[in-house]
């Protein structure tokens, strides 16, 4: 197999350039139904298409007459879904041509076979589903050129092999790639798409390192390429050029040019020398360096704390996208010399797990759970009575002056709600701050929905993410109702900030910081900066935290992670939001949700029903978006079981996702 490509040939990309025009030469003496009797004719064992004749139309008053035939309100064929038919033959796209407003085809779970027909014929197209075929052989590098509208493609199992075509990574508006169980080979292409929210190659033949940008996804994309490597497959094994033998071929065309064995070994020599004399220099500049550093260190003052370094094991945390260069020194370095005792007392809010003091959290083992945007975080074994807890150290919090901040801590520990973490106390000093909560075994939210699943993790079946949205939005509430004079009363609301309690209760944590973090950070780091109306109109609103709700439910309900939160320029990057929306607008609704929530039998109602909720609430507009006393109201009527019969008899049985469509237009 020859992994080229022919791209950058300019005759065949006039061909190409040539094959989609013809798109636009259209017979206008044919109408859809002559055009559909054609392609109808083209496929084998297509009894099933009886309806399909010349005594009516395909399409009339906005309604379809033949079966799978979607039509649009005009009265015009918008897309073809022939699933499971037992079609056969080759697949001929050409009389499809003179369709106009033809948008999507699928002709999944059929017996067609051959070689991938000419898709680009149809350059308006914006899926197409051809998975559970017997087509085979390769697919021109051409084959999706100038299909600068398809979002979808489904190809998997099949029987294609070569190489991932050129034009297919080069899509601009992809959204979602099938390749799965097929014989594709080399390496995978880097793709244009900034919106690419999922790719399955699994179980095909292709090698290499997968590339930069889909290094994140799912192991299980990329699974059963035995050859393949990087990302969170194994790692990739480095390059040792130098180390691999010569060719014959080059030791016969060499050997003059090589020293005499005798002059090699003494250069060998030589250069081990060199190397020992740079390490002897440079060990007795690391002992100056030091001795100097020793002598000129003040002498420790009386009363200063001289804490042990605490025992230190690290620990991946989950959620965040990056490490905080900023994060500061250890916990060791906190309250100092004589000139800080009366700055290393601890501010206690509540006093549910006994006193403890500063020199009892220096003398704590400490495990660090994970430098995030604006320091660490420590969980802390306290010797006195037993208890753990976690401390977070701030670095970018100099907006308010010692009594600004003092009284925001009291506000803030005066919070109590079951769905709110409790701050136990604080510590300020002008360089840092530190805060401390009890510690929450379970982990948070987005280790549950993007981690890995196992016996002490298992995935989060429908019942426990309602529960958790609720409670959310129960949290939020509080901090709306106690909180008043907050623009944004979270601010930064996201999966990896909210704790899960033993009984999978939400816990809120990182709320009603926006007023303490210094203005720059806070607008490269906080969910809040990233919504629409910040990258748009550069300010914040009372609905911003509400945005963030709606992205949250997206996240919950499709278990994809909003990775534009982890990014300085969330406008550029994957907008789940906007993945939702084009899936509801293709009528694909139901193929959002997390193929791993368990317990949704029943259900399908009050899952949409909350769906519904997370789009109305992260809108791109503020007036079109839901006030949060309107959303937390609509999440607290959610059931776990649809109890309205008339409603799940629509969805439940008939599937169709046109008409809860149209009920989003409601809101």
């Amino acid at each position: 197999m020859v992994c080229t490509s022919m791209a950058d040939n300019p005759t065949w990309l006039s061909l190409v350039v040539a094959l989609v025009a013809l798109h636009f030469v259209v017979s206008a003496s044919e109408s859809e139904q002559e055009i559909l009797l054609k392609f109808k004719d083209s496929l084998k064992n297509n009894e099933k298409l009886s309806s399909w004749n010349a005594s009516t139309s395909p399409c009339a008053n906005g309604a379809a007459n033949w079966v799978g035939v979607i039509c649009t309100t005009g009265g015009s064929v918008y897309g073809l879904k022939l699933e499971i038919m037992g079609l056969s033959g080759e697949l001929n796209l050409t009389p499809l041509k003179g369709l106009a407003s033809l948008r999507t085809i699928s002709l999944k779970k059929n017996s067609l076979s051959g070689s991938l027909p000419s898709v680009n014929q149809l350059g308006a197209l914006k899926s197409v589903f051809l998975s559970h075929n017997n087509f085979s052989g390769e697919i021109a590098d051409g084959a999706f050129y100038g299909m600068m509208s398809l979002k979808k493609v489904d190809l998997g199992h099949n029987r294609f092999v070569g190489k991932i075509p050129v034009s297919l990574a080069k899509l601009p508006r992809l959204l979602e790639l099938r390749l799965e169980n097929n014989h594709f080979q080399c390496q995978i292409p880097s793709f244009a798409s900034k919106n690419l929210a999922y790719l399955n190659v699994a179980n095909n033949e292709l090698d290499g390192s997968i590339p930069e940008a889909l290094r994140d996804l799912d192991r299980a994309s990329f699974s059963g390429n035995k050859n393949l490597c990087g990302g969170k497959l194994p790692a990739c094994p480095e390059r040792a050029e130098s180390a691999q033998p010569l060719s014959g071929e080059s030791v016969a065309t060499n050997t003059t040019s090589l020293p005499p064995p005798a002059r090699a070994e003494g250069h060998h020599s030589y250069k081990v020398s060199l190397i020992m004399g740079a390490v002897i220099v440079g060990i007795i500049l690391l002992i100056t360096v030091i001795v100097y550093v020793i002598k000129s260190r003040p002498s420790q003052a009386p009363d200063s704390v001289e804490a042990p370094a605490p025992e230190r094991t690290s620990r991946a945390k989950s959620g965040e996208a990056q490490a905080d260069a900023e994060a500061g020194p250890s916990m060791t370095n906190i309250g100092g010399g004589k000139k800080d005792h009366q700055q290393t007392k601890l501010t206690f809010l509540k006093d549910t797990t006994g006193k403890f003091d500063l020199q009892d959290l220096l003398k704590a083992s400490a495990e660090i759970l994970g430098s995030g945007v604006f320091g660490s975080s420590f969980k802390a074994n306290i010797s006195p009575n037993g208890a753990t807890m976690v401390v977070k150290r701030y670095r970018q919090m100099n907006n308010m002056d010692k009594e600004e901040f003092q009284e925001h801590m009291r506000r803030l520990g005066r919070l109590d709600d079951p769905n709110l973490l409790p701050l136990v106390a604080f510590y300020y000093r002008k360089e840092e701050k530190l805060m401390i909560t009890e510690f929450v075994s379970k982990g948070n939210l987005a280790s549950y929905l993007h981690g890995k699943h196992d016996a002490d993790k298992a995935s989060l079946d429908w019942p426990t993410r309602l529960k958790i949205v609720k409670g959310v939005a129960k949290g939020l509430s509080v901090l709306y109702r106690e909180l008043p004079s907050l623009t944004t009363p979270h601010g930064h609301l996201k999966s990896s900030n909210i704790l899960l309690s033993d009984s999978f209760e939400p816990l809120l944590t990182d709320f009603g910081l926006v007023p303490l973090v210094n203005q720059e950070h806070a607008q490269k780091l906080m969910i809040a900066y990233k919504s629409p109306e910040y990258v748009q109109h550069g300010r914040i609103t009372k609905k911003t935290d509400v945005w963030a709700l709606g992205v949250l439910i997206l996240e919950v309900l499709t278990g994809k992670f909003p990775a534009n939160f982890s990014q300085g320029q969330g406008e550029k990057e994957f907008d789940l939001a906007l993945w939702v929306n084009n899936m509801v607008d293709e009528d694909h609704t139901r193929e959002v949700f997390d193929e791993e929530m368990k317990h949704t039998e029943n259900s399908e109602g009050e899952m949409l029903k909350l769906l519904n909720v997370g789009l109305a609430c992260c809108r791109g507009e503020v007036e079109a978006r839901l006030d949060f006393k309107e959303a937390a109201e609509k999440i607290e009527e959610l059931k776990e079981k649809d109890n309205d019969e008339e409603f799940y008899s629509t969805y439940g049985s008939k599937g169709k996702s046109d008409d809860f469509n149209s009920s989003l237009e409601q809101l």
